[in-house]
């Protein structure tokens, strides 16, 4: 291996821990921690889906700033503060006490992710364009499926031992270790407009129509993932036959993610990657919908394989392509197309929430999310004839 291919490989390692640590640590380890959490810490249903929520708007409002930032050397600085906030906000969970402090919390945590996940995306982007790599995402974004992964097992290994404070402190220290992995291996961004081999980097932004049909189907698509992703294990748990088997489940949503990114580059390549993102939307839908079709653990694991194989695929797609259309700056069409993402996770959480206290089921939350999915599948399928129409410059 020689020093350009060992600097690619550290530098993809450092957006994958990342990744672990913004999605994984400070995200995703409150869905196998909420069933915990609901019995031992006497958090209610709809409090969680209210907490949830919390995590979102701060995801939110980190996107919203990131779209308005355009120095590289600054957007490289808010992401290294942004890691030291996705450790703070996690370990303190285990402190904390009472809905309005875990709220402020979540909110702090969604927005560190935010800016993991836009920010650190262009950085690794940039720097893979500018090095004359392949500017797919699809490995960066493995770190998704990875952290679904470390925490449904941690989570799992530790609810024998210890309660959900501990469990929160021992997620801190994870977090505190992948921070600094991650921190020494991403170099300092190169803020010249030249290229590695000289060739001059230039946005070529989409059209108007093209930009609003795809935050359409985006938003959509946060919509339909939000369900799933924070409310699985508790849907599994609360199955008679199933009890206890939703990290599990989890697990399996995690194992599907972390080669799908790849595997949608793959399919994106040979078949163009609106035509990949119709067909990832379209079985995400039916895949929500699976564990309410049968009551075995093999349907509700077929569900988790459909959906962990997909979320993950479209994010990968949608950022890729995004940054494709503004190489000199890859977080400013990232962020608009994560607001609307975002926007959608703000209210499902605290509805299906809502729901589910009030019903005593999540089913219709699932039917509400694949319906949205849908929706979503046809306005991706509408972008692919705006891009026949000349549309979008091509990327």
């Amino acid at each position: 291996m020689n020093d350009e291919d060992r600097q690619r490989l550290q530098v993809l390692c450092a957006g994958i821990l990342g990744l672990i640590l913004f999605l994984g640590v400070a995200r995703f380890a409150y869905t196998p921690l909420l069933p915990l959490m609901r019995e031992q810490a006497g958090l209610g249903a709809a409090a969680g889906g209210w907490l949830a929520a919390a995590n979102y708007a701060g995801y939110l409002s980190g996107a919203l700033l990131a779209s308005k930032i355009s120095d590289l050397g600054l957007k490289d600085r808010l992401y290294r503060a942004s890691m030291v906030l996705a450790v703070a906000a996690t370990a303190l969970m285990g402190v904390a006490s009472g809905e309005a402090v875990w709220a402020l919390l979540r909110f702090v945590a969604g927005l560190s992710t935010a800016g993991g996940m836009l920010l650190g995306s262009g950085l690794i982007m940039n720097w893979l364009m500018r090095h004359r790599h392949r500017s797919e995402l699809g490995i960066h974004f493995s770190g998704i499926g990875l952290g679904i992964v470390i925490c449904s097992l941690a989570v799992a290994a530790m609810s024998p031992w210890f309660d959900w404070r501990a469990q929160w402190f021992l997620f801190g220290a994870l977090g505190v270790l992948l921070a600094i992995l991650a921190w020494r291996w991403l170099p300092r961004p190169d803020v010249t407009p030249l290229a590695g081999s000289g060739a001059h980097m230039q946005d070529r932004p989409p059209g108007r129509l093209f930009l609003v049909l795809m935050m359409g189907a985006y938003f959509c698509a946060g919509a339909g993932f939000v369900v799933s992703a924070t409310f699985i294990v508790a849907i599994v748990n609360g199955m008679p036959q199933l009890g206890g088997k939703g990290a599990w489940v989890f697990l399996a949503v995690g194992l599907a993610a972390a080669p799908a990114c790849v595997v949608w580059d793959l399919i994106a390549r040979r078949t163009g990657q609106l035509n990949a993102l119709i067909l990832a939307s379209a079985l995400q839908a039916f895949g929500i919908l699976l564990p309410l079709l049968g009551g075995g653990l093999g349907t509700a694991m077929a569900g988790a394989v459909l959906f962990g194989g997909t979320f993950a695929g479209i994010v990968s797609m949608v950022m890729a392509m995004a940054g494709r259309f503004y190489p000199t700056r890859p977080a400013k069409m990232m962020s608009k197309l994560t607001a609307a993402y975002g926007v959608a996770q703000i209210g499902a959480p605290a509805i299906i929430g809502w729901l589910a206290g009030q019903n005593g089921s999540y089913a219709f939350g699932l039917y509400l999310a694949s319906a949205v999915m849908l929706v979503g599948t046809l306005l991706f399928g509408l972008l692919r004839l705006v891009e026949r129409r000349g549309g979008a410059q091509a990327a």
